[in-house]
Formats: structure tokens, sequence, C-alpha cells
């Protein structure tokens, strides 16, 4: 990979797609850092986000803090960043598995990829819209909004509202230039520079808890050490496949033939990346949020069935491993079409040598495809649920957690492949030896 960066370093065109690229994230973290939101005060934020924070549920706030590499904390402009996006596609994801005029415009090839994203995009306005209004609640009830009485009030909270959201849609914009000008994916990428943000907070963590002395001595190196193999084994499963033999038949047009060669079907071990943990983490995520707000009864019944909900619990670490199995088999399932691709190989005279085409086929292929699935569901689950055993097992609270790591190793690879690309195109001399 640090070869690839370096190759594409000598290419001019590449290297001016890489300042574009660093200039677009400057301004991201200007914005999430510096910019404020009017009418807020930011100590009043801060020490609400941190005791909301430092409880021990999982909720929304510290994972929309992740995501946004500190700018929810500290309530400025790009405080909501990539999550309504993020949502806004997801739910695009699904409604185009649900309704038929939407699947069928993501058929129709590039003019039907561009009636999506700009539904995405309004989709994105009006779920920014609705964060923004439950976010200043939120602040208003915690005393974090100067003014909250008659018209001072109405006139802080549209400006409060209107900056949220309008901050979101420049993160937006800001990911698709990125797409167009520069190099990855744009969203993926503010999402990678928010975490790594949040990474010298993580080696404080470490440093802190090396200088305590006692077990830690022992423990701090074999984090370091095991976050390294972790690494290495999710750029591992990330590149690992299943690849399923077709052979097309032979056939003479005129006097030409045609067919005849061997390829393969590649089945992907993480196919679906880390939406599972995604969806896992926001579904997790809500009880602790609602326990926030409700404030139940200390030793009450929804006090204790909230608690169960508690990050440390074992009962949470076995829900969030099921929840991701699962939802990795349906977002896999809502992609990946057995039947479709078993009529297209009989259209195009290919079959999997040994399989009768038609419905064995596509039962072949469901086969396989189930077993990669599963693969993938593990390793995702695991990933996902070592930091918590960590927790446990050292009593160090790790901020980098299993889907941060995951996140910033998909991005990494993400990127130097199209970096790879990008230099095969201009017969790169370097990369091509």
């Amino acid at each position: 990979m640090f070869e690839t960066f370096r190759n594409a370093w000598k290419v001019t065109d590449i290297r001016k797609k890489i300042f574009y690229t660093l200039f677009i994230l400057l301004i991201y973290r200007i914005g999430s850092v510096a910019v404020s939101v009017p009418f807020l005060d930011p100590a009043a934020v801060a020490s609400m986000i941190s005791s909301a924070s430092s409880a021990t549920s999982s909720n929304l706030f510290g994972y929309i803090d992740v995501l946004t590499g500190g700018a929810f904390a500290k309530a400025t402009i790009f405080a909501l960043a990539v999550y309504p996006y993020i949502n806004s596609t997801i739910i695009m994801q699904l409604l185009t598995v649900a309704i038929p005029a939407l699947e069928r415009m993501q058929k129709e090839g590039p003019e039907g990829q561009r009636k999506i994203s700009k539904i995405t995009r309004y989709v994105t306005i009006g779920l920014s819209l609705i964060l923004s209004y439950f976010y200043y609640n939120l602040l208003r009830t915690s005393g974090a909004v100067e003014f909250t009485a008659g018209f001072s009030g109405f006139f802080a909270a549209v400006v409060i509202i209107l900056c949220f959201t309008a901050g979101s849609m420049l993160v937006m914009w800001l990911g698709e230039q990125i797409n167009e000008k520069g190099i990855g994916n744009g969203i993926s990428v503010l999402i990678f520079i928010g975490i790594v943000a949040r990474a010298p907070a993580a080696i404080s963590l470490l440093m802190t808890a090396w200088s305590v002395g006692g077990t830690n001595y022992l423990f701090v190196p074999f984090i370091v050490i095991l976050f390294l193999f972790i690494v290495g084994f999710i750029v591992l499963m990330t590149s690992a496949e299943r690849r399923i033999p077709v052979q097309y038949a032979k056939r003479v047009v005129g006097r030409k033939m045609y067919g005849g060669q061997n390829s393969h079907i590649p089945l992907k071990v993480n196919m679906s990346g880390v939406m599972p943990v995604i969806f896992a983490s926001s579904i997790l995520a809500v009880p602790g949020t609602i326990a926030l707000f409700a404030t139940p009864k200390a030793g009450g019944f929804w006090d204790k069935a909230l608690s169960l909900f508690n990050t440390n619990s074992v009962l949470y670490a076995i829900i969030y491993f099921l929840l991701i199995i699962g939802f990795n088999y349906f977002y896999v399932a809502i992609q990946y079409n057995p039947i479709e691709i078993s009529n297209n190989l009989r259209k195009n005279n290919g079959g999997i040598p040994g399989i009768r085409p038609g419905k064995p086929t596509s039962d072949f292929i469901s086969k396989s495809l189930s077993k990669v699935t599963m693969i993938g569901a593990l390793f995702l689950g695991v990933i996902a649920i070592l930091p918590i055993i960590l927790d446990q097992a050292t009593g160090i609270r790790i901020s980098l957690g299993g889907t941060t790591i995951l996140i910033l190793v998909g991005v990494a690879l993400d990127t130097s492949r199209q970096m790879e690309s990008m230099m095969m195109m201009r017969h790169h001399k370097g990369f091509l030896e």
C-alpha cells in the first residue's frame, strides 16, 4: 500500500487529486472544530455530551460523535456531518428492494442512478431538518441554548436548526466533490478523517494506562500488538473471496468464433462491508438514548431492563453479535440475487462445470453464498465485540472500537485500489514492473 502511494505521488494528475482531497479534508476539519453555531454555550454543550457519553449504556450521541470526529460534542456547524446522508442512503437501498419503481430506476443505468442520487439528496435534507430539530431540543433542555423564550428564542431555534442542516448538506457536497475531483469515496474519506482525528485521544488513554503501572504494563503492549493483528486480519478477510468457476460455450457467428473462455463469479467474504455493524449499533443505541431522556427510577423495572443494554454486560455482547449476523444475511440478500445471476449465465451461454443450468445453478450459488456469508458474519461479529471483551478483561476502554477499525482499513484499501487503477490506466512503469 505504501509503495502504491509513493508511485502515485510521482504522477502529476494523481498528485493534484491528492492535494484537492487534502484541501477538502482541511475545510471539513475546520468546520468541525472551529466554526461554532450561534446562540450556543460551548461549555454547556461539552458538559452535556460528556455526561451522556460517560454513561455505561450505548447511546446515539457517542455513536454520532464518533462518525463526526468530535464535531457533535462541540456543536459546530458540521455537528451532524455525514450521519443524515448515511441514513438516507440506507433508506434508499431498502426502498429500492421494496418499491418496484425504484428498482426499475436503478436498472436504467447512469440515468437511473442520477435520479436515485437526486432523491437521496432530498431525503438527506428531510432527515437533517428532523435531526437538527431534535438536537436543538436536547441542547435547550440541557441549558446550552442562550435564548429560549419569546421571539429571541424562536429566532435562535430557527438559526440553530438551519445551521445544523446547512452544515450537513455542505458535508454531503464536499463528499461529492471528492468523488468527482479527488481520490476515494468522498463520504467514506470524511468518516475516515473524523475517526483519525480521535486517534490522539486513544493514544493518550493508553499512555495514561501505562503511566498508572501495575498490570497495565502487560495490558498496554498486548492491546497494541492485538490492534496490529486485527488490522492485518481485516485486510485478509476483506480481500478474501470464494471464486465459483464459470465456463462459456463456444459459438460461431459468421466466420468468427466467440466464447470458450473460462471465468469465475467472485463471492467476497466481507460482501456487506461495515453496514451490518452500523445497523446493529444504531438499534442497540436506542435503549441507552431512551434511558438518558426518561431517567427511570433507580431499582425499578425499567431501570433494570435498560441496564441489560449496558455495554459492559454479557447480554449486550450476545445481542450485538446475533444482530450483526442477522443484518449481514439481510444486507447480502438484498444485494445478491442468485436467480438473476443464473439467468444471466444462461443468456450468455455460460455455466458452472458439473452444475446444470437453471434452478440447479441458482441453488448452488445460494448454498455457496450462504456459507461465505456466515464466515463474513462471524468475522464482523468477532471484530465488533472484541473491544467489549478487552474492556472487561483489562479495564481499559478503547475509543477506537471494532467498527472504527473496519472503516479505517476499508477506506484505506479502497483508496489504494483506486490509485492502482489510475496508475494502470496511465501505464505507470514502476507499478507495472
